[in-house]
């Protein structure tokens, strides 16, 4: 299956308006224009089969834009799947209970993104990653009273004993944010790779990596691979260099800083 992962829709006025805010964040939000582009040209290239697509596009965080994001998909005869922090529903620029209760109505999959977003998830004690994975479960289970079965790593840190722990929590199909169409299995979970749509993304280039595009891709697996050395060298201060270079927001409560709670 291939998988985009795009985040919020925001203008370029107003980044903080949905999700998480600061400049780290910021990178990964699109504008709603260059979103529609994007929608007509995956379309050419991928025609909208409803479930029965191999090109999903995914949401991470639950920002408020989820909502214009369905809309736009809609128009397009595409629904999608949206993976919401259970702590941040009803926080400003985030999905309200009663958004999230629409998405699901509307068709669109409504899956966990963690309680708390944790940065470094695979670096969690293993409790606090199964609660993570349970309690987000049962929250958004309770708000659309239906199963929830799909999740998404947050932070990219994806090691396999996430998938377990995803697997025991009762989920069946994650996704990460490596860059591969290939998928696996871990226990009783089906783990699927994305490809990342950052604001500077084209729509041809969201259209060839929809395709198969060899490019394209070996450029995101390339950029990955680094990113992976780089974390695994320098640990926790990976981080803090990232949010020096690019001004993350000090206000937000990431689950592994010591103050997210599940």
């Amino acid at each position: 299956m291939i998988a985009l992962m795009y985040h919020d829709l925001v203008s370029p006025e107003a980044p903080d308006a949905s999700g998480f805010p600061g400049r780290d964040a910021a990178l990964y939000k699109v504008t709603p224009d260059r979103f529609e582009a994007h929608l007509a040209a995956i379309g050419r290239v991928r025609p909208a089969i409803g479930d029965a697509s191999d090109v999903v596009l995914t949401f991470d965080d639950g920002g408020a834009s989820a909502i214009e994001a369905a809309d736009a998909l809609e128009r397009h005869g595409r629904r999608g799947y949206f993976f919401v922090t259970a702590n941040y529903i009803g926080a400003a620029g985030f999905l309200t209970a009663a958004a999230v209760r629409d998405l699901h109505r509307r068709g669109h999959r409504v899956g966990s993104h963690s309680c708390s977003h944790p940065l470094r998830m695979a670096h969690c004690p293993a409790k606090q990653i199964l609660r993570e994975w349970v309690v987000s479960r049962e929250r958004l289970e309770d708000l659309i009273g239906s199963g929830v079965q799909t999740a998404s790593v947050p932070g990219g840190d994806y090691a396999d004993h996430v998938a377990s722990a995803a697997a025991d929590a009762g989920y069946t199909l994650l996704f990460t944010s490596e860059p591969t169409a290939a998928t696996r299995g871990v226990g009783a979970v089906t783990v699927n790779g994305r490809y990342t749509v950052q604001r500077w993304t084209s729509a041809a280039a969201a259209a060839q990596l929809a395709a198969g595009a060899w490019l394209p891709r070996s450029r995101q697996a390339l950029a990955w691979s680094a990113k992976k050395i780089g974390k695994r060298i320098c640990g926790a201060g990976y981080l803090r260099a990232r949010r020096l270079v690019l001004g993350s927001a000090h206000d937000v409560r990431w689950g592994d800083s010591g103050s997210g709670r599940a």
